[in-house]
């Protein structure tokens, strides 16, 4: 019983860890990735050229790699985690998931940005000279006629990847992060049995499923806006 609870502890903090990482991603990827799309379908040639290459690159390698890559380039400049720790004020754990949460937000702010391109993209050109003749203005049609559209539209592969973001938060383990698959590993080699696993997987499974749940909500109360 005093192992299982021990075990339990250790993940529900695990698993904390790995609910913040999934949080501050969408937080700052969300936002971050509309801005990327604006940028990759503006008229400003370099703007549009470097979102491109950007989101090129991104996407074509591998997290893993990008957060591998975060974590060292302050090293290339001479500069120490701990030195950036004590900057910061705060402690060596803290700073690697400070450079675990860059590499996700960076990363996933790539694939919304290209979610919500296609996304507007596929809005008709009528919808658009509909609010032109109506009187208004660019920022008007977008945020009352195409946005809730748009919404509609990139629900199904925005929760693609939200749900595939619970699952990619296990390799914050890279940098020694404590997540709920690191977690799971130290009271596997700890007991020496394979319990935890099982027990990681409930968690993965049971946040997943609720995900599943609300995006299914989102899209019967969004049905309203298809076109």
């Amino acid at each position: 019983m005093e192992d299982f609870l021990e075990i339990m502890t250790e993940l529900l903090e695990g698993f904390g860890n790995t609910i913040a990482l999934f949080a501050v991603t969408l937080l700052l990827a969300l936002p971050l990735g509309l801005v990327l799309a604006f940028g990759s379908m503006s008229k400003f040639k370099p703007l549009k050229c470097f979102v491109k290459i950007l989101v090129w690159v991104i996407r074509g390698t591998p997290l893993m790699l990008q957060i591998l890559l975060v974590s060292f380039l302050p090293s290339v400049f001479g500069v120490a985690t701990k030195d950036i720790a004590s900057a910061l004020g705060l402690t060596v754990a803290d700073t690697l998931f400070f450079f675990v949460a860059l590499a996700f937000v960076i990363n996933y702010a790539c694939y919304f940005s290209e979610i919500y391109r296609a996304g507007i993209e596929a809005i008709p050109v009528g919808q658009y000279e509909a609010g032109k003749v109506l009187g208004l203005s660019k920022r008007q049609i977008f945020s009352k006629i195409v946005f809730m559209q748009v919404v509609r539209r990139i629900l199904p592969p925005m929760s693609n990847e939200i749900i595939t973001l619970v699952k990619d938060t296990s390799l914050a383990q890279v940098l020694g992060v404590l997540d709920l698959l690191n977690a799971a590993k130290a009271m596997v080699n700890k007991f020496v049995v394979l319990t935890p696993f099982l027990y990681a997987a409930v968690f993965y499974l049971l946040f997943s499923g609720l995900l599943t749940i609300l995006f299914g909500w989102l899209e019967k109360k969004l049905s309203y806006y298809k076109v």
